[in-house]
């Protein structure tokens, strides 16, 4: 308090405080003026009434000017009319009444002027406005009828009357409207020291000098005030008129416009000095400084800082009776040594009982009744907080101007313009350097957010259900960040978690579920090292890899700069790229099928990228950031943390960039295989062809030889993907049939072409297949230069092409992508097998089952022997691959354990399932043995490896390893593998028996091959024909061996 006492003093010093009566923003509800910009925080669209009254001319009675107004509560303080002199006025006279009346002549009137006019059928005289000043007028009311004497009830001018409203006649109460009081006052109609003409007390209510309406409330008198012009005759025309009015922001109550005596701070003077402060100021979003804060600053008006209120901080001005003598106070010890008395509390209970005797002999000064505006006391906050200049003078000065500062849009009429009037009036420089602007958060119907209303959800039920960190993201991912307004729902919150946390806690838990799985199955302990790890050869490694790297470069850039708006939707994007792209393109080698240093690369990849996302996602997910982070931690090499406290991943720095990882080439090959597989999604939608149904051919043409390389690098991802058989590569459209045709986008072109629409538009749709390759070139058409939103560019068959019935086309700006679309009844085969893959997968899940539990499914077809029953019987080994389950026809046991069943159609078939834990399996009847025993010994480049026997003993049929004898194997001393697998335990295929071997050996990641004879010639695959053979493995070498 006592350093808002210091600032005041500082301003009274410089002579930029002084006492007057301006009409101003006035709460009846708080019995307080408003600021300008206060009352600019809460406007509302109202009904109002909208009356026209009479006013009969002084010597010529049947002649009236007449006004419209929306506050009839102020007609009677009327002392004046106001016309524009540029306006031309028109005399019009109506069949139903003898009194000609005078207004605007426009084209553009109010309303109601208009319907009045139009039961009018004479008028006469066209004369400006000029011509009416001075005239006199008989007063509407006779409570002030003597100020007629002074000048009052006569006609003057000013270019504020405009013609947009109205009738041009503008009635002026010089106490309620600040226009009013200005012209009034230029016109000598009222002066500046005398006693205000102002009948409304603090609480809105007329006071005793309006003797037919005192005591009632201004808004609640309209009705009386309308019926009383009625019956007096002075009423033309009463309706109601829909406008913006402001209400009081605190008590959300109408404001009024009224004369108050108040203490202002001189602003307008400084408005060139506010403005080049402003420009030195860095603005996110920019347009905030130039625009709505500009706009403000240009129309600053000088500041009403007191408020008659009892609670807050004292203005510090000791007066004499008469205002003559002010003593202004900036101190505790300086308002002692004034009085004499020891203050120890600056509240009005402490200080206003104290007086200073007078220099002049006027005997004692008293305080002035009033308290500062809170907005005063916020915009000293800078120098408050640090009780400057009383205290802490150094630390002050070497942090001011702030660094950074954040609030909210409305705060440009509020703290922000507060903060710098202050400081440009103390120090002439700007109180920050930089602002980050938000958005209003407003319910769900564009209403503002309301106590009273409750028309918001709970907070504390929306943190409940979604977390604390969902609501955060949708915050902070939303048009507030961009200081637009949010219209909040409850369902973004929901799609947050849905859309971006479920995705990316399942990728989070995916990885170290199979860091678990390899140190259980394969004895490795993993441990990531981001200063030891070498980069991978895959090449989705190396674009994840990138697009991290790439991505941290681009989020310091923009963090740098203060642009939330364009951080938080590329971290968004970056979940979308990690779990839908590399975590789906990479599932298999993230769970060791394709061999254990494989899995490593993959695993250290996705470790790599999450503990970096982690980290760049600390910041606004503050929590679930944290619970990774607890469990990756443990994962992480200690000689590679540099933080001495590495306990919190908030005591973490941020990734450093790590440029010689990015690579933009791989970066562009792979966002081209994502818009091809992207437009294959969109053509099997279009077509109604589910992607667990294989296709013969994705075509793709490109123009540029170099992107189709870089496409067909990354051919295995896009077959995946796509599930095709084939991909070809072209750049000849023609080949296949391709034309281009165009059609323009009306509403786009209508607007701007107009005239030469009709004739455009049909060039347009004539243009050949070439004219439009060369419109990409160029942008002309018929001479007319286009954008590319004015017209949509599509692909089409020849008609007389055979590529018309084989192939569906899409494309976008750079690619066309063609996927053969004729029937094929093994692929729709292969689609159904992959339909009932799914059904198990999706019954896995509702069980809550883990990969690793071990189930048998059964299953039963109705009606036996038709489509589906055979088409499971085919492909029963793919769903056995598949689904690592075994696949049996029913009847289930009865002393199985069943874990979850269900009923469901599928391909007109009624399909059972049910899941039974494995052990309760019985053994299926087999033709002969599968693998009861095998001796195995292993062959690298024709030499025998090692010595010993290890037996593998697997009663459940599980496939797996016990871990001392896997090391063992890994080392090198194991020569040969007695493999026991009980009949009906596990199937194990020939891949699987390959599997076994590289795993007891040490040889994942090699390829392997299986011989009967110890001069490994003579293969077989058959599985069933192996029982009590001796196997030889070869391992076939790599290009480097070869």
């Amino acid at each position: 308090m006592e350093t808002v006492w210091w600032v005041f003093q500082q301003l009274y010093d410089k002579g930029l405080v002084y006492q007057g009566v301006k009409v101003m923003p006035f709460s009846t509800a708080c019995n307080t003026p408003l600021s300008n910009f206060e009352s600019h925080q809460n406007y509302k669209d109202v009904q109002d009434p909208s009356v026209i009254v009479t006013f009969p001319l002084v010597g010529n009675e049947d002649v009236a000017l007449i006004a419209w107004t929306t506050t009839p509560w102020t007609l009677p303080s009327n002392l004046a009319l106001c016309v524009n002199p540029e306006f031309l006025y028109v005399k019009v006279k109506g069949e139903r009444r003898s009194l000609t009346q005078v207004l605007c002549l426009s084209s553009i009137l109010h309303t109601n002027c208009i319907q009045y006019i139009l039961q009018t059928n004479l008028y006469s005289i066209l004369f400006p406005g000029k011509t009416l000043k001075g005239k006199k007028y008989k007063p509407l009311f006779q409570y002030f009828a003597k100020c007629g004497e002074q000048g009052a009830f006569q006609v003057v001018m000013d270019n504020y009357v405009k013609e947009e409203e109205g009738t041009g006649v503008v009635h002026q109460a010089p106490y309620f409207g600040a226009d009013d009081h200005r012209v009034c006052t230029e016109y000598k109609i009222i002066q500046r020291d005398q006693a205000p003409i102002c009948p409304v007390d603090a609480s809105g209510c007329f006071t005793s000098e309006v003797t037919d309406f005192a005591g009632q409330y201004v808004k609640d008198a309209d009705k009386n005030i309308i019926k009383w012009l009625k019956e007096k005759g002075r009423l033309v025309n009463a309706s109601s008129f829909k406008h913006s009015y402001p209400f009081c922001w605190r008590s959300d109550t109408p404001l009024i416009y009224k004369a108050v005596p108040s203490w202002f701070v001189r602003v307008e003077h400084m408005v060139d000095k506010l403005l080049d402060n402003n420009s030195k100021c860095y603005w996110v979003p920019e347009f905030v400084r130039e625009k709505r804060f500009g706009n403000w600053l240009r129309d600053a008006r000088d500041w009403a800082i007191s408020r008659n209120r009892y609670w807050g901080t004292p203005i510090p001005l000791w007066v004499s009776d008469d205002f003559e003598e002010v003593v202004c106070v900036g101190s505790m010890a300086e308002l002692e040594e004034l009085t004499g008395v020891k203050v120890t509390d600056l509240h009005r209970e402490s200080i206003d009982s104290l007086t200073i005797p007078s220099r002049c002999g006027k005997g004692v000064l008293r305080r002035v009744t009033e308290v500062f505006d809170c907005w005063f006391e916020s915009g000293s906050m800078p120098y408050a907080q640090a009780h400057y200049p009383f205290e802490n003078r150094k630390e002050f000065e070497d942090t001011f101007p702030a660094e950074f500062i954040a609030e909210g849009i409305d705060q440009t009429r509020g703290w922000f313009y507060t903060l710098l009037v202050l400081s440009t009036a103390l120090f002439g420089k700007p109180p920050f350097k930089n602002v980050i602007v938000n958005g209003l958060v407003l319910a769900s119907d564009g209403q503002k957010m309301s106590k009273r209303k409750k028309n918001y959800p709970d907070p504390g039920l929306i943190v409940q259900h979604y977390g604390a960190d969902a609501l955060r993201l949708y915050l902070i991912n939303s048009p507030v960040v961009r200081a637009e307004n949010l219209r909040f729902k409850e369902e973004g919150v929901r799609d947050v978690l849905k859309d971006v946390f479920l995705p990316w806690y399942n990728a989070y838990r995916f990885l170290v579920q199979n860091v678990q799985r390899l140190q259980k199955e394969d004895d490795i302990e993993f441990l990531y090292n981001e200063n030891t790890a070498k980069q991978s050869d895959n090449i989705m490694d190396k674009w994840i890899q990138s697009f991290t790297q790439s991505l941290i470069q681009f989020f310091k850039a923009e963090m740098d700069a203060y642009r939330l708006y364009t951080v938080v939707p590329r971290l968004v994007k970056f979940v979308d790229m990690l779990t839908n792209w590399y975590v789906r393109t990479n599932r298999r080698r993230l769970k060791g099928e394709s061999g254990t240093e494989d899995c490593l690369w993959a695993l250290e990849t996705l470790f790599s990228v999450l503990f970096s996302m982690c980290r760049l996602m600390a910041p606004f997910t503050p929590f679930i950031t944290e619970m990774m982070y607890q469990n990756l931690r443990h994962l992480i090499d200690p000689a590679s943390v540099e933080e001495k406290d590495s306990s919190s991943i908030h005591y973490l720095m941020l990734p450093q960039v790590r440029e010689r990882v990015i690579d933009k080439r791989i970066e562009s090959a792979v966002s081209q295989m994502q818009s091809v597989i992207e437009l294959g999604r969109v053509i099997r939608d279009r077509k109604t062809l589910p992607v667990k149904y294989p296709l013969k051919e994705v075509v793709v043409i490109h123009q540029d030889p170099e992107a189709l390389k870089d496409i067909q690098s990354l051919q295995k991802y896009i077959l995946e993907e796509l599930n095709v058989r084939k991909l070809t590569m072209s750049t000849d459209k023609d080949k296949y049939g391709i034309r281009l045709r165009a059609e323009p986008d009306h509403m786009v072109l209508g607007k701007r072409l107009k005239g030469a629409f009709k004739a455009i538009t049909a060039s347009i749709k004539e243009l050949t297949s070439e004219q439009l390759e060369a419109f990409q070139k160029t942008g002309i058409v018929d001479g007319h230069e286009l954008h590319e939103e004015d017209l949509r560019l599509m692909y089409t068959f020849d008609q007389s092409s055979d590529s018309a019935a084989q192939y569906e086309a899409h494309s976008d700006a750079q690619v066309l992508v063609l996927l053969d679309v004729t029937p094929d009844q093994s692929m729709m085969d292969e689609g159904v097998a992959r339909e009932v893959i799914n059904r198990i997968q999706k019954l896995r899940k509702k069980g809550h089952l883990v990969p690793s539990d071990e189930i048998t499914v059964y299953y039963r077809c109705q009606p036996e022997g038709e489509y589906l029953g055979s088409v499971i019987q085919a492909h029963t080994d793919f769903i056995l691959a598949t689904t690592k389950a075994p696949l049996l026809p029913f009847p289930v046991p009865k002393t199985a354990s069943v874990i979850i069943e269900e009923k469901t159609q599928l391909k007109g078939s009624d399909l059972e399932l049910t899941i039974v834990k494995g052990s309760s399996a019985p053994r299926p009847p087999l033709n002969g043995p599968a693998c009861t025993y095998m001796n195995v010994r292993v062959k690298v480049n024709n030499k025998e490896q090692g010595k010993g026997v290890v037996l593998l003993e697997n009663p459940k049929g599980d496939n797996r390893l016990d871990l001392d004898k896997l090391k063992r194997g890994q080392t090198g001393e194991v020569g040969t593998l007695l493999v026991v697998n009980p009949v009906g335990q596990n199937g194990l295929d020939y891949s699987g028996l390959l599997s076994e071997a590289a795993k007891v050996f040490g040889l994942r990641g090699r390829r392997l091959k299986l011989y009967l004879d110890q001069d490994l010639t003579e293969a077989d695959s058959s599985v069933k024909s192996l029982d009590t053979k001796t196997l030889f493995v070869r391992v076939l070498p790599t290009t480097a061996e070869a």
